[in-house]
């Protein structure tokens, strides 16, 4: 396995590539020098890293040739120019964007449920990483596939508003911080007001009436995990800073046994359970998603009419099992 000398983060100044470097600077290939990207706007902006001070480099110049990986959180049309760049190359890319995630060519890793597409991948090459919804759904849900099969989902997502971006939490922290009780505000990054509010919509709909977020969640399950489960989502964003929940309705082929449940997910990796009688049955975005690496699994609890159904409470960190930690995960993979 290759060593990881040089790594570039594109996107450096956003949520996401920020969240890239807290964890490169934590726990991720301690040794590689690391590469900052961003836009020209961005070009010469210093950024403490490692006790040291980097600046900026402009994505549109910089030369990819000696950079063993990249790690691209820049958005899809970023991605979809400077991705295939950086390979040309001979650069590795995992790409937190949308723009490569359904083409057939291009695996969609979630490690803990299909990281083993990537031991006969050629490289340099691009991998995709997919929505943060979808990875801590199938993270919890794999190693009840394995056992039971898994036939149709029903989720209902509780969306925090860092998912959008820096601009959106600045908007839910202005319009928390104006609130007077009579809800009038200003709404720029959402269609209507995210403070006290709840917003069954994250991005924008399609044709089939249900949105991009919602079709995601269908289609990556489909790649990552079986095209023969039945997938229906409704997406809603929530007034909460960071850390996404998920309610899943999980109806298996073969009847399921939550004992069963318990233990496979508890034995599971990448996952810790909460399941028992008291307050901590359940974890929260807030209290235990927000900064942790883990996806958080509780309400574990069987249908009431069915043998063949059951239903669990999921909450990860969307920054970071959701797009930066799982995109290094992928790293982990490939280089040492």
């Amino acid at each position: 396995m290759k060593k990881a000398e040089r790594i570039a983060v594109a996107g450096a100044t956003g949520m996401v590539g920020k969240a890239f470097l807290n964890l490169l600077e934590e726990n991720f290939f301690p040794e590689a020098n690391v590469d900052l990207l961003a836009s020209k706007k961005s070009q010469g902006k210093k950024v403490s890293f490692r006790g040291k001070n980097l600046f900026v480099k402009n994505l549109e110049e910089f030369d990819f040739s000696d950079i063993d990986i990249a790690l691209f959180s820049a958005g899809a049309s970023v991605s979809a120019e400077f991705a295939p760049k950086a390979v040309s190359q001979g650069c590795v890319v995992v790409d937190n964007s949308s723009c490569f995630r359904y083409q057939e060519t291009v695996p969609l890793i979630v490690p803990e449920v299909n990281g083993y597409l990537l031991e006969n991948y050629d490289l340099p090459n691009i991998i995709a990483n997919p929505n943060c919804s979808t990875i801590q759904m199938l993270v919890a849900l794999k190693p009840i596939h394995d056992a039971f099969k898994i036939k149709r989902i029903d989720i209902t997502t509780l969306q925090a508003v860092s998912g959008t971006g820096k601009k959106a939490t600045e908007e839910l922290l202005s319009q928390l911080s104006s609130y007077n009780g009579d809800n009038n505000f200003e709404e720029i990054i959402y269609p209507k007001q995210i403070a006290n509010n709840v917003l069954p919509q994250c991005d924008e709909f399609e044709e089939n009436r249900y949105t991009k977020e919602e079709n995601k969640l269908l289609k990556e399950t489909h790649k990552i995990l079986d095209p023969n489960i039945q997938v229906t989502a409704t997406c809603v964003r929530v007034p909460v800073m960071n850390g996404h929940s998920e309610s899943i309705h999980i109806e298996t082929e073969k009847p399921v046994d939550e004992n069963d449940v318990v233990q496979l997910l508890h034995n599971s990796d990448g996952i810790k359970l909460h399941y028992g009688t008291d307050s901590m049955d359940y974890p929260t975005a807030a209290t235990d998603a927000d900064g942790d690496y883990l996806v958080h699994v509780g309400r574990l609890r069987k249908d009431l009419w069915s043998e063949n159904r059951i239903n669990i409470w999921v909450v990860a960190d969307n920054l970071l099992k959701g797009a930066a930690l799982n995109s290094l995960q992928i790293a982990k993979l490939l280089f040492k």
